[in-house]
């Protein structure tokens, strides 16, 4: 199972304090030491609206170079793209389509409909500057707005996103909505219709499923899922979200099950408590609270 680390975009997003670029760095770096080889690094939106990623461009100009660590932003328009292209420092794009028009217009000023035309944009010009590529279904599992999402509909939004041809495709329960049959009914649509993408998953913790749907989505064969260090983050448009499932304890949850990860569990619970106190928050990642078992000697 690969681990994409999410804390320094999704997480930092949705914390009150704003951080500085050295210090975002500085987390980064806590998660490339544990061994984490895929970082949602930064986000190329409008810095009045999200402050919390106004400096993207100096974090991705401080961030480690030399451990084969692949580097995402995450864009919701073309002026994202074209800051994100002029960085130089970007080896993946994330961009998200809101499976429902209500919130894809207040996240991100556009319908739904508007927003697939954009991707397809997005998709190309990534493409065309050797980018890998991830479209992101936000919300695929619910609406703080309009209540329940069918899947019929996140099928449709898939195989339309799909003629972009995205190396990866992500089903993200935005506001934590999510149980275990949706994932495995989400997963079997989106593989319908889109059967050459990768599939990746994003779960935040609201409801207190989000490890649950991290197996369910697992067994379902999906082989990348988001987390965050520590757990922060949420969703600034978003009601009452709370912060993704933390990355040590789904590591932990993971390599319990037999299944590799890749990762140092203890030093990534060491970076979920140090990001706690530079946020001066309790962060609701366990491990950092509960230790490792069995203990170290």
């Amino acid at each position: 199972m690969e681990l994409v680390e999410v804390g320094p975009r999704d997480g930092l997003q949705n914390e009150k304090t704003i951080l500085d670029a050295a210090t975002k760095v500085a987390y980064i770096e806590r998660a490339v030491a544990a061994g984490v080889r895929r970082i949602e690094a930064v986000a190329f939106v409008h810095p009045g609206r999200v402050p919390q990623m106004a400096d993207a461009e100096a974090v991705l100009d401080g961030v480690p170079r030399d451990a084969g660590v692949a580097y995402i932003g995450l864009v919701l328009n073309r002026r994202g793209l074209d800051r994100a292209l002029a960085s130089a420092g970007v080896d993946e794009i994330n961009y998200v389509i809101v499976a429902t028009d209500e919130f894809s217009r207040r996240n991100q000023g556009m319908s739904t409909a508007d927003s697939l035309a954009v991707w397809g944009e997005v998709a190309a010009g990534a493409r065309e500057a050797g980018l890998r590529t991830t479209v992101t279904i936000a919300a695929a599992f619910g609406c703080p707005y309009t209540g329940e999402v069918p899947v019929g509909a996140v099928r449709d939004l898939a195989a339309a996103a799909a003629q972009a041809n995205p190396d990866e495709i992500c089903l993200a329960d935005t506001i934590g909505v999510g149980v275990p049959r949706q994932v495995t009914d989400l997963v079997a649509a989106v593989r319908e219709v889109a059967p050459a993408a990768a599939l990746r998953a994003h779960f935040h913790n609201t409801r207190n499923t989000g490890y649950a749907n991290a197996m369910a989505a697992l067994d379902a064969g999906v082989r990348a899922l988001d987390a965050s260090a520590g757990g922060i983050g949420g969703c600034p448009f978003a009601p009452a979200a709370t912060g993704n499932i933390a990355s040590e304890d789904l590591a932990y949850l993971l390599n319990r099950s037999g299944i590799e990860t890749g990762v140092d569990v203890a030093a990534l619970a060491e970076a979920g408590v140090w990001i706690g106190r530079q946020l001066d928050v309790t962060v609701p990642g366990q491990l950092g609270r509960a230790g490792m078992f069995p203990p170290a000697a």
